[in-house]
């Protein structure tokens, strides 16, 4: 289980759902400058997508490894698609070839002689932020549901690694109770092609300088006293043995598997590291 090599006979798909809620507009630290979440998030998601893109860069130009949908979900009770042109679905090599605004971000770095110095380094933007309304959390975990069971049924994609869904909060559902989460986050993880299940990754990111409550938690680490990290937990996917040597190298040598793939209260920087691990863990060829 979980062993299939990502080519392009054998591609598989990369889902986020992103909160927008009102509170993503909240302030946190990232990249030694202050920024909404929605900033922070919408940075690290471009960077994700760039980073697929050039994963898959050959010299015969972009290989077919990956299918991609961002979903995001504010408003009142609003799921919608943040790629271009409204599409759920969209393929690598397709987001390639398409011509995403271009933004700059200034980045801080310390010169050798201990001065700081500011650079401006321009990067794609396919999502943009937003922070606005509720959370509708269940019904955009239902859309993403529907695209990871249509993808997982098309022959094409029998034995190919399963979908990796990643669902980026920053609160609680707004559309639901706690059992009709686990509920619609059960019916994602039992989808399946032949190599496995679907994987579902919930990262609750923090405001401020929150501590650090829960990143990839083993099941030493499962018991909480906070109710809501308690239902992500329950809402996420065991990860499999592939993500171990990933997830100990972030977490240290002494954390032992099996680990599941949730965090709570984490930083944009652990957000980073968690979509890392996701994405680029499974081998390419």
């Amino acid at each position: 289980m979980y062993t299939q090599s990502i080519t392009r006979t054998h591609r598989t798909a990369i889902i986020l759902a992103i909160d927008g809620s009102g509170s993503m507009a909240e302030k946190i630290r990232f990249r030694n400058r202050q920024m909404t979440k929605a900033e922070a998030v919408a940075t690290i998601t471009n960077g994700m997508l760039f980073e697929l893109i050039e994963r898959a860069r050959r010299s015969d130009g972009v290989r077919d490894y990956y299918d991609i949908a961002v979903i995001g979900y504010s408003g009142d009770d609003e799921v919608y698609s943040l790629l271009p042109g409204g599409r759920e679905l969209i393929s690598v090599a397709e987001l390639a070839a398409g011509e995403p605004p271009m933004k700059t971000e200034v980045v801080e770095y310390r010169l050798p002689d201990g001065s700081i110095s500011l650079r401006e380094i321009p990067y794609p933007a396919w999502v943009e932020p937003e922070a606005a309304g509720q959370t509708p959390m269940c019904e955009a975990l239902r859309r993403v549901r529907d695209i990871a069971a249509a993808w997982c049924a098309d022959p094409a994609h029998a034995e190919s690694f399963p979908p990796m869904v990643f669902n980026i909060t920053d609160g609680e559902a707004t559309d639901c109770d706690d059992a009709e989460l686990r509920a619609v986050a059960g019916q994602i993880k039992s989808l399946r092609t032949a190599d496995g299940n679907v994987l579902l990754v919930n990262i609750h990111i923090a405001a401020g300088d929150t501590p650090r409550t829960v990143f990839f938690p083993s099941v030493e680490e499962a018991s909480y006293p906070n109710r809501y990290a308690a239902v992500l937990y329950d809402c996420s996917s065991p990860m499999p043995e592939v993500f171990n040597e990933a997830i100990r190298e972030a977490k240290g040598p002494g954390a032992l598997p099996p680990f599941r793939g949730m965090s709570f209260n984490a930083s944009a920087e652990e957000l980073i590291t968690m979509l890392n691990i996701g994405s680029i863990s499974v081998k390419t060829e």
